[in-house]
């Protein structure tokens, strides 16, 4: 990351505690598509703050995505991040806007971030419709890193096994798969598809995987979720839509936030 980055992540994150009225923040949620309304089932909220009144960041250009970050306090008096939003690397505006929003949570004192996506399932078989998924690890096919320079950074275990046992302990129901993010925009090809099934991927998407890296570089502990909302390209015969893909999320957004509401009182 450059020094700039640093700079901006951390003007972001004094501007952050300034409007919410705290001086740290105990957890980060970025919440991907469709998951917005899951939110609601986190806690009080002490704070809305549009994203365009932080420095670095920039309105959603994705439908289906909000575009502030919320506080809110649980039931067990944390107070949380709730992004509602994120940036894509094919907006164009690049890597270090993708990891903008958790650069500067860990800025803000988070030390546990939890990424949520919307994925297509690449095991049909095994994955319905609806279920989330624990990321246990993941295959990063985007061309992209959010480091640069000779920064090494051990990604033997970029998903905390300590956070999955845990919700393991809420949900034993829950699997774990392997996520692959592209570029994007354009969904995948079935030839594609198959290509990460033989590769061992699980999952597959457009985001979190740059996310997590810079979450691990700044020392943060990394809880991944995805949540099935399409079989993958030529698994099911239908032609994929975005809209599909927000509807999914609307339907199972209450079990969503329960879940991670019991997550985040237990941190």
């Amino acid at each position: 990351m450059s020094n700039d980055a640093y700079t901006l992540a951390s003007e972001a994150a004094a501007a952050l505690k300034s409007a919410a009225g705290l001086d740290t923040f105990d957890v980060a949620l970025v919440m991907g598509s469709g998951w917005v309304p899951a939110a609601d089932a986190l806690g009080e909220t002490v704070a809305d703050i549009p994203f365009t009144e932080l420095p670095g960041f920039r309105a959603p250009a994705v439908a289906g995505h909000g575009g502030k970050i919320r506080v809110v306090r649980t039931e067990q008096g944390r107070h949380a991040l709730v992004f509602l939003g994120r940036s894509h690397l094919y907006e164009g505006r690049g890597v270090d806007s993708v990891v903008h929003g958790v650069r500067t949570a860990a800025a803000a004192g988070v030390r546990t971030v939890v990424l949520t996506n919307a994925a297509g399932g690449l095991r049909p078989e095994t994955q319905k419709v609806g279920d989330p998924v624990l990321i246990s690890d993941h295959i990063n096919m985007t061309g992209a890193n959010p480091i640069t320079g000779t920064t090494f950074i051990d990604l033997t275990e970029v998903y905390s096994r300590r956070l999955r046992t845990l919700v393991h302990e809420i949900d034993p129901s829950i699997a774990e798969g392997v996520y692959v993010a592209f570029r994007g925009p354009t969904y995948e090809t079935p030839a594609e598809i198959r290509m990460l099934r033989t590769l061992g991927g699980d999952m597959i998407g457009m985001s979190t995987v740059l996310e997590a890296i810079a979450a691990r570089e700044a020392g943060l502990d990394v809880l991944g979720i995805s949540l099935v909302t399409n079989p993958g390209a030529g698994l099911s015969g239908d032609p994929l839509n975005h809209e599909e893909v927000l509807e999914v999320g609307r339907v199972t957004a209450t079990r969503m936030g329960i879940l991670l509401a019991k997550v985040v009182d237990r941190l």
